[in-house]
């Protein structure tokens, strides 16, 4: 799966300022309802319901929540580069700041597994993640992640 598919030029947010992990993932579940036409409190709440579960902070400054949605059509996503790192409870302790929101169709067992592991993929390189802190604009994240 590429990325592209996914996650478009206009879902990547630069230098986003969020105060906790709540308020992060309702900001980017509002991003996101607007790509995908389905209702901010229902990705909300279904984020929040899996963050429950254990942490998607996965060590070395990133996060990757994620849910399946009723109603939704496509495997979208969203990325976000936060301005300061914040508390996500990450499996090594440290602060999070680059963060992919991907949501899923409820019955796409096989494309979300995909999209999960390439964006994984992306979020275990220690050498990407250094050049998505290092981009200067958003066309610039863009391109490191479809690279």
């Amino acid at each position: 799966m590429k990325i592209s598919e996914i996650l478009s030029l206009n879902s990547i947010f630069a230098e986003v300022k969020a105060n906790n992990k709540r308020l992060l993932l309702q900001e980017l579940s509002e991003k996101v309802a607007k790509e995908v036409g389905v209702d901010e409190r229902t990705i909300a709440d279904s984020i929040w319901e899996r963050e429950n579960l254990g942490s998607t902070g996965y060590g070395n400054g990133t996060a990757f929540p994620h849910a399946r949605i009723d109603g939704l059509t496509k495997v979208s996503a969203v990325f976000a580069r936060l301005s300061s790192p914040i508390d996500f409870n990450a499996v090594d302790g440290k602060p999070v700041d680059l963060v992919f929101l991907l949501v899923s169709p409820e019955n796409s067992g096989a494309d979300h597994l995909t999209a999960l592991a390439a964006l994984s993929r992306i979020l275990k390189n220690d050498d990407i993640c250094e050049k998505l802190r290092a981009a200067r604009s958003r066309e610039e994240i863009y391109a490191i992640l479809n690279s």
